[in-house]
């Protein structure tokens, strides 16, 4: 039994399991949001944008999340940019300006290599998080909840229905930038756990598989936060006795209990069921 406590022993691995399970729960909440509007494809590119910002941020001695909100911001208006000036659709465009910034973010690294390292950015080291870089992971997750927490109602409105939301006297493109801000607020803080490459399952897989077991967006949004949070801890705690890298339990975790509600929910298996319905 003492065996099984073991990691609990060690500092670092108590900071990893309280910082991987509120990143997994603010993934997990911005996760219905971004998979009912269908942003998938945009938050895997803001997750890959804000590398260079990264790379600044490590140059000019700035907090993390400074370079590298600022550096997604330009990459959501590059990419509604190229999409206005060349009639490209909208997965062109992205596909375009994402992989245009992060090559800048590779191109930063290599050529100042004693600066940041390209293994950190591309896989994270969750277990490595130094105690002030991960308060600053605290002040962003617990930021996002808190506009969560504060607009939900209004977030979910603009996710269905812009126009209704333009009747109800709200500003789309506030809440447009809002959720981009957000995506990329917490692109930050789930780059330094799980690196760029596995950002993506974080900002998804949750709020997917939220989606196949309800139908009403508060019980998802309770889902998706519980599956974050929760596979995000267990990950870290199987990571210490298989002597692999978090981030990466973490994610294959969360596919390895998608998987199976896939097969079995009535929305996954819907050429065997009649229920239909979107979340409410």
């Amino acid at each position: 039994m003492s065996v099984l406590l073991d990691p609990f022993a060690y500092s670092f691995m108590v900071r990893g399991f309280w910082v991987a399970t509120l990143i997994g729960v603010t993934c997990g909440l911005l996760s219905c949001f971004v998979i009912l509007k269908g942003w998938s494809l945009l938050g895997d590119a803001l997750s890959h944008a804000v590398v260079p910002g990264v790379v600044v941020s490590h140059l000019m001695a700035w907090p993390l999340v400074v370079g590298a909100f600022i550096s997604g911001m330009l990459a959501a208006v590059g990419i509604g940019g190229l999409r206005k000036l060349s009639g490209l659709k909208g997965d062109t465009s992205i596909g375009i300006m994402f992989t245009a910034f992060f090559a800048v973010g590779m191109l930063l690294i290599s050529a100042f290599p004693s600066m940041l390292s390209l293994t950190t950015i591309l896989f994270g080291n969750l277990l490595g998080i130094a105690p002030h870089d991960a308060l600053q992971l605290l002040v962003i997750s617990l930021f996002c909840i808190g506009v969560i927490a504060l607009r939900w109602k209004d977030l979910l409105l603009f996710t269905f229905d812009e126009q209704q939301t333009i009747g109800q006297g709200l500003s789309v493109r506030g809440l447009q930038l809002l959720m981009l801000a957000l995506i990329a607020l917490v692109a930050v803080a789930a780059l330094q756990a799980v690196g760029a490459i596995l950002v993506m399952a974080m900002l998804i897989t949750p709020g997917a598989t939220a989606f196949l077991l309800t139908r009403r967006f508060p019980a998802m949004l309770l889902y998706a936060a519980l599956l974050g949070g929760g596979l995000a801890f267990g990950g870290v705690y199987l990571s210490y006795f298989l002597d692999v890298s978090a981030g990466g339990v973490v994610v294959l975790l969360q596919f390895i209990v998608f998987f199976p509600i896939l097969l079995c929910s009535p929305r996954g298996m819907g050429w065997l069921c009649s229920a239909r319905g979107g979340v409410r």
